[in-house]
């Protein structure tokens, strides 16, 4: 559910307002019949036990067995809503939430992985369980309390006395557990984040022995974690310990105050029994409130982090459909930072490029060039100048209409849990043998990949881990041609390479600009510069030189075989 086309977690529960309106009338009707507990009580006690009448017991126990029956029914259907209440709200945000999840490192939001997923988790478990059956029996405790009115003034200034102590309990257990509720689900958030990166570096802490020393960071975590949900558990056990044992105390109360009313002729035996359980009706709503609230915070919580996650994200394009690019790369007074960090990272970058050109990106380590690759696809955003292809911003395209023009391949090649043919087709559904083989067959992969024990049905594992280094390079490099997209961004493809992999790929980039690619390396070895007809120089996040290649290597003063040693 979207709001001017950014995800609205309002507009979503907007949606479920019947839902909500249905649950409130089935409420009432619920708490209606639960009367007729303390009413079959009165006339058992008041009207059975004096008349000695079975036929009239019989009638009654008929009749309540009916009621209870349908309220039975009333419960199990108000429950049945709530879940699909859930359900609903899942269906409205599950799509936006995967999403954010997926745009949260560019968004600049931290929280670990899939904390959007686990936000909308909390939202969808509390309004599915039990807390919005207590907030929708709440309006009907003044009903109850008017009752016991009726049956005598001292029951219900003694019950309107108890509410107003557990109402005391629940706003105090508002304002103590606010801050522990969210630093708990802080603190959760960071634990998941350690043991993510722990499980997708497990070889690395193993071979270089950092296993113990990265488990005790993960167990520091998981121990501040665990100290300040007990905390908050410890909380919340309290208060509803102590306001079940008052609401027990207070219905023996009642049990009393009925006794002394009965000996002094001021009211019935029923009455006694019937104050006691229209008391704990009463205040019933109450107690789960209270025993809730802290479900209550964190579902808060989760939908305001959510919310948060949604406008943080910036929104897709317009409607408008611009075809596909194929001229021209201009980028201009570019300057780039880390998503969410105000440090610039890259600036005074100016460029212009045009189709079957190609520029190396060199500079030493450090000086802002994987940064640019990665603003020049559209994975980080820009902070000030533009990034056009075509003379259009990359913001004038939706993703998905703009991602099958961008080929891009990072410095640490990591492939997804599937096939090889589902990695290099990018997991597109319309994908086909002929350009799944097709892109192989540009990147030279194509012989490699049949020597594959399935070929191209071969399961790559969780992270290409059953692939080497230099297989998953070659296989993202096919990833990166699939489709011949216009713009090919290779962050140090040769980095896993042996000398057959490095021929590969020159025949590679080469092919992608006969074909009409404009194609960015960031290189550090200077046989990579010979596939590419300009040069871009980045010291210190700042451009230094721009040009053909030989111009800017003579402006160096350097051989090509040296431009790695000042790189």
């Amino acid at each position: 559910m979207t709001t001017n086309g950014l995800p609205s977690i309002r507009s979503a529960l907007g949606a479920t307002r019947q839902a909500f309106i249905g649950v409130a009338i089935i409420s009432a009707v619920s708490n209606i019949l639960m009367l007729v507990s303390p009413l079959f009580m009165m006339q058992v006690y008041d009207r059975v036990l004096t008349s000695y009448s079975i036929p009239t017991l019989a009638a009654l126990s008929i009749l309540a067995a009916g009621i209870y029956a349908v309220l039975a029914i009333i419960e199990i259907l108000r429950s049945k809503i709530l879940l699909q209440i859930g359900r609903r709200l899942d269906e409205q945000l599950s799509a936006p939430s995967i999403m954010a999840t997926l745009a949260v490192p560019a968004a600049g939001q931290d929280g670990g992985p899939s904390a959007p997923l686990r936000d909308l988790d909390q939202i969808r478990q509390f309004m599915s369980g039990p807390g919005p059956i207590a907030i929708a029996d709440l309006p009907w405790m003044p009903v109850f309390v008017c009752l016991l009115y009726l049956f005598h003034p001292l029951f219900g200034l003694a019950v309107v006395g108890g509410a107003i102590v557990l109402l005391s309990l629940t706003l105090c257990s508002e304002f103590l557990l606010r801050k522990p509720s969210r630093q708990a689900a802080h603190l959760l958030a960071g634990r998941w984040e350690l043991s993510e990166a722990g499980r997708r570096n497990a070889d690395t802490l193993r071979a270089m022995g950092m296993q113990d020393a990265f488990a005790k960071r993960i167990e520091s975590a998981h121990d501040k974690y665990a100290a300040e949900n007990l905390r908050s558990s410890n909380l919340t056990a309290t208060f509803t310990a102590i306001a079940k044992i008052f609401r027990l105390a207070l219905q023996s109360g009642i049990l009393a105050l009925g006794a002394l009313l009965v000996i002094d002729q001021l009211a019935s035996a029923g009455v006694i029994i019937a104050a006691s359980v229209l008391t704990s009706k009463a205040l019933a709503p109450i107690e789960m409130a209270t025993g809730q609230w802290r479900n209550f915070i964190s579902a808060r919580q989760s939908a305001r982090r959510l919310q948060e996650t949604f406008d943080r994200i910036r929104p897709e394009a317009a409607e408008m459909q611009l075809p596909a690019p194929s001229r021209s790369l201009s980028v201009a007074g570019l300057a780039v930072a880390a998503p969410g960090s105000g440090k610039i990272l890259v600036h005074n970058v100016s460029v212009s490029l045009f189709a079957g050109q190609g520029v190396g990106i060199i500079g030493p380590s450090g000086s802002g060039k994987s940064s640019l690759g990665r603003a020049l696809t559209g994975a980080w955003p820009t902070i000030r100048g533009s990034i056009r292809l075509d003379g259009a911003e990359l913001s004038q395209w939706h993703s998905d209409r703009l991602g099958p023009s961008i080929g891009y391949m990072p410095q640490n090649v990591e492939l997804f849990a599937g096939t090889v043919a589902d990695n290099i087709s990018r997991f597109s559904p319309s994908a086909t043998p002929e350009k799944i083989m097709e892109a192989a067959k540009l990147a030279n992969v194509h012989d490699l990949i049949l020597s594959l024990p399935n070929g191209y049905d071969s399961q790559v594992g969780a992270g290409g881990g059953t692939l080497s280094g230099g297989q998953r390079q070659r296989i993202g490099l096919a990833r990166a041609l699939y489709g011949n997209p216009f713009l090919v961004v290779l962050d140090e493809p040769n980095s896993n390479l042996d000398a057959e992999g490095e021929e590969a790929l020159t025949s590679a980039i080469m092919g992608a600009r006969e074909k009409g690619a404009i194609v960015v390396v960031i290189a550090h070895r200077a046989n990579m510069l010979k596939v590419v007809d300009h040069l871009l120089v980045i010291n210190n996040g700042s451009m230094t030189a721009f040009g053909p290649r030989d111009e800017v290597l003579s402006k160096l003063k350097t051989r090509p075989d040296e431009v790695r040693r000042t790189a």
